[in-house]
């Protein structure tokens, strides 16, 4: 059954067209760089750097950034969301208003006798621990991937200033060989 799931052309078909379309669209990034490398090169011989650099440099974030979110599972992206929701001002106040509300109504429903969590509110505390422990490994998983897209920036950063500091030797090199001949 494995086998004829494989063996299907028209999947087949489909697979091989998809991955076709994306070496496409990354020979096409491919040139773009090459072309933005080729223009921030030139442009630091004649001093016109600033708005190449930012512009590869933008380039080549944007390109990082939407392969992993191409890549995220439905868990990555829930945790992400939750995150964003959960470390939100709107959620910390929205959250301290529903405790207060559960205090207050169960404390006038003391005098009434009709309390569903008594003074220690043993049932609150339930269920702020469970909140508590679901949270905190989602929030986890999410900062990891966090961590993840901090390490893919500082490779980049660091082959960026690799590159400008071999663009500086040599144009140190010809400064210094432009006033060699100068003497």
């Amino acid at each position: 059954m494995d086998n004829e799931k494989n063996n299907n052309p028209r999947k087949l078909l489909a697979k091989v067209h998809k991955q076709n379309k994306n070496i496409k669209e990354l020979t096409k990034d491919q040139k773009e760089v090459d072309k933005l490398s080729d223009d921030v090169v030139n442009s630091i011989k004649f001093g016109k750097t600033s708005e190449k650099v930012e512009k590869l440099s933008e380039i080549v974030m944007k390109k990082m950034f939407k392969q992993d979110k191409r890549k995220l599972t439905l868990g990555q992206k829930t945790s992400d969301w939750l995150t964003k929701w959960a470390g939100s001002w709107f959620f910390i106040i929205s959250f301290l208003i529903i405790i207060i509300i559960w205090m207050i109504v169960n404390t006038s429903w003391i005098i009434f006798g009709k309390a569903w969590d008594n003074y220690p509110f043993i049932l609150l505390n339930l269920i702020l621990s469970c909140l508590a422990a679901i949270q905190a490994p989602i929030i986890l998983m999410s900062q990891n991937r966090q961590g993840q897209k901090d390490r893919l920036r500082a490779e980049y950063d660091y082959s960026v200033n690799r590159k400008a500091e071999k663009e500086i030797q040599e144009i140190k090199s010809q400064l210094n060989r432009i006033e060699r001949k100068m003497k």
